[in-house]
């Protein structure tokens, strides 16, 4: 922020005025609203940019007072006196719509005062506010984008005006205010009447620009002396001048703020508070705020982080942990005979590095509940202490907290020890209590649950610290490594005591311990294990991929008649719309915009052969995208590691990254031609995937308890031809294919909470037809009607919904005034029990099918997790044993009324193995 900074003396008391509506409306055009919003599609552009120019504001300027107002509506006192006031202002677009309140919210939660009040403006609550601060001898700063607050400007009030989105500030002094504008802030308003102002609907003399009017305020000193001589202006100038000034005196009226507003606080009471910071948290979590630097900002100017005129210092205090640096041989064995040997939790912490089959531990810190904490280098252990620690880490009876259990499992792995006994996930608890949050980091946590803030060097996802030798600065630094690592061990094993009641009270205790966390440990091993991968195979599909982008792009340069950049938006809206005159597509602020969804509009529209070029340009583009992704993915191993997360998903479901193998087409040849690259491994024979026959139906099914549903799964016969003789009307040997295609499309659609228009452009059908095609649905299966109404209004009741296991997903925008915001969590309402009981199904099935082949005694083990889908790598001689348990334990996961049904295949490849 381009601003003079300094500290507000104790003898000279600062007051920071700031205009709230102007401030959010800038901060919403400065940061894209399609780049910010939350899960349940609320924008979040306008709080974002508010909240990250608010710490700015209080950083530099340091105020000892502060306060924000707000406009309450166009309806004031000055549209009493000129009803055309502010008339022509285009209504706020429907994304900024709610933000205020937002904006509201989190200064609620910062306690800083902000005021509205009917009749008036935001301007005139700090114009009086400024006024009477000055008078008690306060220094006075406002912070607008209204450029009427000049006229406050003086030797103690200074405006700052944003020039550039919401980072950037002019300091307009006396002395700027002059420079710019050629007048004092007293003859401001004086100018800006002669001026006119459209954006307040306010004529101006024509001809007159503030070159004019700042000339004739100094010439004639003031606006009431130039209406005194307005005679003495000569030419089509002063014609123009005296013809406009009965406008003119109501602009002069109106421009000028009101200063003696009466207020309910005085401005002793705005001096600033320490936040609540739980509440800051919670909004900051909720508005799914994730960077970090930004929550850091925001809280560095706490006032309940600093004393006045002191640096800042931490707002939540730390904890002082003492323990022991195990170092001596023996020392370690013995420590965790006497204080980690029984049935109390110990936190577990570690700094670690890890790679495929070079895992490193560099140290560990453990801490007992209502015991000791030690720390513990791995290179400087004897054997003795190392074989000793290994073995209570294997321990099942020795229970341990950790913080995201499963990527330490994993790192462990690697460096050769096993981690059994986990009891606690910070992570994993933080999550099952707020589906929907975005960060999980250690420090986040700690501050959030305990108002603890850990030390400097505590690094958020407990990531690599410095160890050196135990001598002169080295022998500091392992003790400072040491004592953050010990309060990271401590935090680990509150934060499980904590979660604990929470998780017990919400119903999730055990959602975590007999689900979430033996998934973890699975996860890990899978991630291990990884699945082969043939290169070469890859390597020609990038040539074939690649080759398909290259004769794109010539065939689109052919069909315009030269050269351009496809990826270019700009470009290709120039050549759609403007060369060729194609239909306009959906207006946007850059033009009209060029999407997926656009192009294959424009290839409906025209018979132009350029839409369907771009389409087929981009699609070869992301397939060559995905295998040179795979390409770099595969490991010295041959075989590709994918990462899977349990965190993301707000409904429970797995997702994996690098690579990402949800981005595998699945119904596409050439999505089937990637899925030849993953291949059966050495020492095994074949791949075996399974997975659930239309589970999100059986679910719905079984939730709804429809009987005409369940009678139709139960039949035997193919559920969307049932189903479809049922809403059209015909014997099952007259569902034609088209009628089959528009029940699955709509089957599926309710289980997703699709609406009618939705199902429209879906099946490319008018919007009247989709809904006659519900109504009808619905006439023969009432149940499932019922429970989609049943379950919205439940959650609206409750503010969340559940699964089969009780896994909870909290929608608070049930309730919201925000009509997008509520349709949006509606259809999540609708999504969240039938996606969320799939993806505990799921994996149930997977911990009993792993379960099941240990307890066989078979080599053949699980791979891969996608969409619904099991991969396995299957032992020679274990097929057909390992088919009937699969089967078996898959088909037993869940008793649902639609009874479960797998599907089973094998194969070479991911591909041959399809079912």
């Amino acid at each position: 922020m381009a601003s003079k900074t300094g500290n507000s003396s104790a003898a000279r008391p600062r007051l920071l005025l700031l205009d709230g509506h102007s401030m959010a409306y800038r901060a919403f055009y400065a940061f894209p609203a399609e780049n910010f919003a939350t899960t349940t599609g609320q924008p979040t552009n306008a709080v974002y940019g508010f909240t990250s120019m608010l710490a700015n504001i209080l950083r530099d300027e340091t105020p000892s007072h502060f306060a924000v107002a707000f406009d309450v509506s166009r309806k004031t006192f000055r549209a009493g006196i000129y009803p055309e006031y502010k008339a022509t202002r285009s209504s706020s677009p429907e994304e900024f719509r709610g933000q205020v309140e937002l904006v509201s919210e989190l200064l609620d939660t910062m306690r800083v005062p902000h005021l509205r009040l009917a009749e008036f403006e935001a301007d005139d609550i700090i114009a009086t506010l400024a006024t009477r601060a000055a008078a008690e001898g306060f220094e006075v700063l406002i912070l607008t984008g209204d450029r009427d607050a000049l006229q406050l400007v003086t030797d103690d009030v200074t405006v700052l005006y944003p020039t550039k989105g919401v980072s950037e500030m002019t300091r307009y002094t006396p002395e700027k205010v002059f420079e710019k504008y050629g007048v004092t802030p007293a003859q401001y308003p004086d100018l800006a009447a002669l001026r006119g102002d459209p954006s307040d609907n306010l004529p101006g003399i024509p001809g007159v620009g503030e070159k004019t009017a700042a000339k004739w305020i100094s010439q004639y000193g003031s606006f009431a002396e130039l209406v005194a001589h307005a005679d003495e202006v000569k030419g089509k100038i002063g014609e123009k001048l005296r013809g406009g000034l009965d406008a003119v005196k109501l602009n002069r009226e109106l421009t000028e703020l009101v200063r003696d507003v009466e207020l309910s606080l005085t401005v002793d009471d705005l001096g600033r508070r320490p936040y609540d910071r739980d509440a800051t948290m919670e909004l900051l979590e909720a508005l799914e705020f994730r960077n970090q630097a930004l929550r850091d900002r925001l809280f560095a100017v706490d006032p309940g982080a600093a004393e006045p005129g002191a640096a800042i210092q931490a707002a939540a205090p730390g904890i002082e942990v003492q323990g022991e640096m195990l170092t001596a041989e023996g020392t370690l064995a013995a420590w965790l005979a006497e204080h980690a040997s029984g049935a109390a939790r110990t936190g577990l912490a570690a700094d670690y590095t890890w790679a495929l089959g070079e895992g490193r531990v560099g140290a560990v810190a453990l801490a007992v509940e209502g015991g000791p904490a030690a720390w513990a280098d791995p290179a400087a252990l004897a054997e003795s202490d190392e074989r000793a620690l290994a073995a209570w880490l294997a321990d099942a009876a020795r229970p341990k907290a950790l913080h995201i259990a499963k990527q330490v499992m994993r790192a462990f792995a690697e460096h050769g020890w096993q981690v059994d006994g986990v009891v606690a996930d910070s992570a994993l608890a933080a999550y099952l209590e707020k589906p929907g949050r975005r960060t999980f980091g250690l420090d986040v946590l700690a501050e959030e649950y305990l108002g603890r803030q850990l030390g400097s060097t505590a690094a958020a996802d407990m990531g690599q610290l410095a160890f050196g030798d135990e001598t002169g600065d080295a022998h500091d630094e392992t003790a400072a490594a040491a004592q953050s690592l010990m309060e990271q061990a401590r935090t680990v094993l509150d934060l499980a005591e904590v979660f604990e009641s929470r998780l017990a009270k919400d119903g999730a205790l055990e959602l975590m311990r007999d689900l979430e966390l033996p998934i973890a440990s699975l996860l890990a091993r899978m991630e291990r294990a990884g699945i082969a991968a043939d290169l070469e195979w890859l390597t020609q599909l990038e040539i074939q991929f690649g080759a398909a982008v290259q004769q794109a792009v010539k065939e689109a340069h052919a069909a315009v008649g030269h050269e351009f950049n496809l990826g270019s938006p700009k470009q290709l809206q120039e050549i759609l719309f403007g060369e060729l005159g194609l239909p306009k597509t959906k207006k946007i602020k850059t033009g009209f915009t060029t999407d997926a969804d656009a192009l294959t509009w424009l290839a409906a529209q025209t018979p132009h052969e350029l839409p369907v070029i771009l389409l087929r340009h981009r699609d070869q583009t992301r397939l060559r995208s995905t295998v040179e992704g795979l390409i770099k993915t595969v490991a010295a191993d041959g075989r590709i590691h994918t990462t899977f997360n349990q965190l993301v998903a707000a409904t429970g479901r797995l997702s994996s990254t690098d690579p990402n193998l949800q981005n595998i087409p699945v119904r596409t040849e050439e999505g089937r031609m990637i899925r030849r690259a993953f291949v059966v491994g050495a020492g095994y024979q074949e791949l075996l995937t399974a997975d659930y026959s239309q589970i999100e139906l059986r679910i719905m099914a079984h939730l709804s308890e429809d009987e005409a549903l369940l009678a139709a799964f139960g039949s035997g016969e193919d559920l969307h031809t049932t189903v479809g003789s049922q809403v059209f009307g015909v014997e099952p040997a007259q569902v034609d294919a088209e009628m089959r295609r528009k029940i699955k499309a709509m089957s599926y659609g309710l289980a997703y909470g699709l609406s009618a228009f939705g199902l429209s452009q879906q099946l490319n059908i008018a919007t009247g037809e989709a809904q006659r095609l519900m109504d009808t649905y619905f006439e023969r299966f009432g149940g499932v009607r019922d429970y989609l109404r049943r379950v919205v209004d439940e959650a609206r009741n409750t503010g969340y919904t559940q699964t089969v296991l009780g896994r909870r997903r909290y929608l608070p925008d049930l309730t919201s005034d925000n009509r997008q915001r509520r349709e949006m969590a509606e259809r999540m309402a609708l999504n969240a029990p039938i996606q969320g009981s799939a993806a505990d199904i799921v994996k149930i099935a997977m911990l009993k099918v792993d379960e099941a082949l240990t307890a066989a005694g078979l080599e053949s083990r699980m791979l891969l997790q996608v969409h619904d889908e099991i991969v396995l790598e299957v032992a020679a001689g274990e097929r057909e044993r390992v088919e009937e348990l699969v089967r078996r334990e898959m088909a037993a996961a869940y008793p649902l009324r639609a009874p479960l049904d797998v599907s089973v295949g094998s194969g070479r490849d991911w591909e041959t193995a399809a079912h």
